[in-house]
């Protein structure tokens, strides 16, 4: 079962440019589940000096979010500006 998803973005994409990408990506999850089942369910973990961010995939609300990030990213970024990662067990490190 996967449990996260872990991002790595490459150098020249400022942190604070993406971690403003998964907020917007939270808001859409916001809009198809409320704001209270997002804060319940919700979790990442954003680490600037490996420019990498760990999104929980283990619920519905987490999927969705991953899902958007990961469009939001391709589109904003580009196709070849980050890598992603299923983490299973290890779930968010």
């Amino acid at each position: 079962m996967t449990r996260a998803y872990k991002y790595q973005f490459r150098r020249g994409i400022h942190p604070r440019d993406v971690e403003d990408t998964l907020l917007l990506a939270f808001l859409a999850a916001e809009a198809v589940f409320g704001e209270a089942r997002v804060r319940l369910d919700g979790t990442y973990h954003a680490d600037r000096e490996s420019r990498t961010v760990t999104v929980d995939a283990s619920t519905a609300v987490g999927q969705l979010i991953n899902a958007v990030f990961t469009l939001f990213g391709v589109k904003e970024f580009g196709r070849d500006s980050f890598v992603v990662r299923r983490l299973g067990t290890e779930g968010l490190a």
